[in-house]
């Protein structure tokens, strides 16, 4: 019996052990990997602009061709209207967020008749915008608007498209099932 206590005492403190030296090498591990900085506002900001803008760009492409003319009601912009009145809000935020004196001028969407027109000037939009984020990156104390403003109309108008995807019987491509 004397035997087995020992046995069980040495498995103990060799778990003890091996317990402290892990505990000493997390701190090491800890700093050998740099701690991450929190993002700034002005990376908020980019980040949550490129997310509206992926998702738009994402419907644009996947929305069928031939619904592009389809309007909820007769009064309001066609799905490749609405499209291409996001895309001015991309215009504006370039031209402004460069430094230019920029008024919101609306693109005509009878300059854009075929889906594969839209989704190229969206793509360029898009970039862009990008270009222009890198080239003139927001910074302390500089506002930033436009950015802001066109995300939130992005926004807005993101929601309209699903309300167009849903009454035609489609499953925007957020609310689709993920394959693993």
């Amino acid at each position: 019996m004397h035997d087995s206590t020992n046995r069980t005492n040495r498995r103990a403190r060799k778990r003890i052990l091996a317990g402290l030296a892990l505990s000493a090498l997390l701190p090491i591990t800890a700093m050998a990997q740099p701690p991450k900085q929190p993002e700034t506002p002005a990376q908020q900001v980019k980040q949550l602009f490129d997310d509206v803008n992926k998702r738009v760009l994402e419907m644009a492409q996947d929305f069928p061709a031939d619904k592009y003319d389809y309007r909820l009601r007769k009064e309001m912009r066609s799905f490749g209207e609405v499209i291409v009145h996001i895309m001015s809000g991309n215009v504006y935020a370039t031209k402004a967020g460069g430094g230019e004196k920029a008024n919101w001028d609306e693109l005509d969407p009878k300059n854009y008749r075929a889906k594969a027109d839209i989704v190229n000037a969206l793509q360029k939009s898009i970039a862009d915008c990008a270009a222009t984020l890198k080239a003139h990156p927001m910074a302390a104390g500089k506002s930033v608007e436009p950015w802001l403003g066109v995300m939130q109309h992005s926004s807005e108008h993101y929601g309209l498209l699903v309300a167009y995807y849903r009454a035609n019987g489609l499953v925007p491509p957020v609310s689709r099932p993920k394959s693993k």
